[in-house]
């Protein structure tokens, strides 16, 4: 067992843990933030992606010695009380069907929103193409990211 500091949503907090334990973990087990998602734990999905220093990774693999005084967002705290573009889009286009991948899909698709603002479609597509809907939901979810980059567009 270490000790590690780092900042989540803009608190710092600091842990005992293994070094190899992965953050998605700490995250849920020891801070309380569940809406970040465990699903196949190889990477693969995306339910567990979240932000550190402003760039998507997979929690499910980070392990926390890799966070070590780094900056982390999940999908707490990406906007208070729901208020991201992102996540009023989700609810204006219906994005979610069982919503259990729903938190990764978000962030992953605010990495690609902050980084560029008015993407294309292709764009887009490339950038979501690691996370995964068991549901299918991807049209609606490309809906709901382009709604947020013509908006945007609209107000540059």
């Amino acid at each position: 067992m270490a000790r590690f500091s780092f900042e989540v949503n803009k608190e710092q907090r600091s842990v005992d843990a293994s070094p190899d334990t992965p953050i998605l973990w700490i995250l849920r087990e020891q801070l309380g933030l569940t809406g970040t998602k465990y699903a196949c734990g190889m990477a693969q999905c995306g339910s567990c992606t979240i932000h550190m220093n402003g760039n998507p990774i997979r929690s499910c693999v980070t392990p926390i010695s890799a966070v070590e005084g780094k900056e982390l967002t999940t999908i707490e705290g990406l906007a208070a009380e729901g208020q991201h573009p992102l996540q009023k889009a989700w609810i204006e286009k219906q994005a979610p069907q069982c919503g259990y991948c729903q938190p990764g899909q978000i962030m992953q698709a605010a990495a690609l929103i902050d980084r560029n603002p008015s993407p294309t479609r292709e764009e887009i597509v490339n950038h979501m193409k690691g996370n995964l809907c068991r549901c299918g939901a991807y049209l609606r979810i490309l809906n709901a990211i382009e709604s947020v980059a013509e908006k945007r567009s609209e107000n540059e």
